[in-house]
């Protein structure tokens, strides 16, 4: 099998944008923030292709103080995004989400990074930083389902334990969809990634039960802590 990835031609790549095209004048025609998916749109692009130029550095460095700045980072923008929903944030709001994602988000990238990859450099850049944006961006968006269901619930005057309970399983849906479609719907990135790059389909496989456990476990556990610390004094 040739390892070699094939490079995508950039008008190939733009016809790649045919789909994204055809919703956003769904969105327009249904009257909805249209404008604000294209600034997602255009926003994912220019990160991406900025990203791609700083990965190239930072998988090369030796600095564990510069990919202990970027973990940080990581974790401060997705705290923040995860809040998108909620207008406004106020920095309560923030510190909590900061907290909730950074306690569980932490602890599940020590246990992959340093137990289960059993990692000779705790901050090796190539494993690093690729599992820390997935459990920090999965974390982000089941808090950002949670802290928007919670506030719908307790706008209700629904009881605390109740609007918690709602918020909880509303946000893990997305988590518990992937977990049962992995195999039969879907063949996550990751797992295509290494397949397409020569990786034995087994070797593979093993890598994405670790990714869907940490993912789960980390999004869980921090939408969890998040809900747990919204608890008023007397509930």
């Amino acid at each position: 099998m040739d390892n070699e990835l094939a490079t995508i031609p950039l008008t190939n790549l733009a016809i790649g944008f045919a789909p994204t095209v055809v919703v956003l004048i769904i969105m327009y025609r249904w009257a909805l923030n249209v404008r604000d998916a294209m600034y997602a749109n255009a926003r994912m692009l220019a990160q991406l292709l900025a990203v791609g130029y700083v990965l190239t550095y930072i998988f090369e460095t030796d600095d564990p103080y510069l990919i202990t700045a970027l973990l940080v980072l990581m974790l401060l923008v997705s705290a923040w995004i995860s809040l998108n929903a909620l207008k406004p944030r106020g920095v309560k709001g923030f510190l909590t989400a900061l907290a909730a994602i950074a306690i569980s988000g932490v602890l599940v990238l020590i246990l992959v990074s340093q137990v289960i990859l059993d990692l000779q450099r705790w901050f090796e850049p190539r494993f690093v930083v690729p599992i820390a944006g997935m459990i920090f961006a999965n974390s982000m968006n089941t808090v950002s389902l949670s802290a928007e269901r919670f506030v719908a619930e307790t706008k209700r005057a629904v009881p605390y334990r109740e609007a918690r309970r709602t918020a909880m399983e509303a946000a893990m849906i997305p988590q518990i969809n992937a977990l049962l479609a992995v195999g039969l719907v879907s063949l996550p990135g990751m797992m295509t990634g290494q397949i397409l790059s020569g990786v034995d389909p087994l070797i593979a496989v093993r890598y994405q039960i670790m990714v869907m456990c940490m993912i789960f476990g980390s999004a869980g556990t921090a939408t969890a802590i998040y809900l747990t610390l919204l608890r008023p004094d007397r509930s």
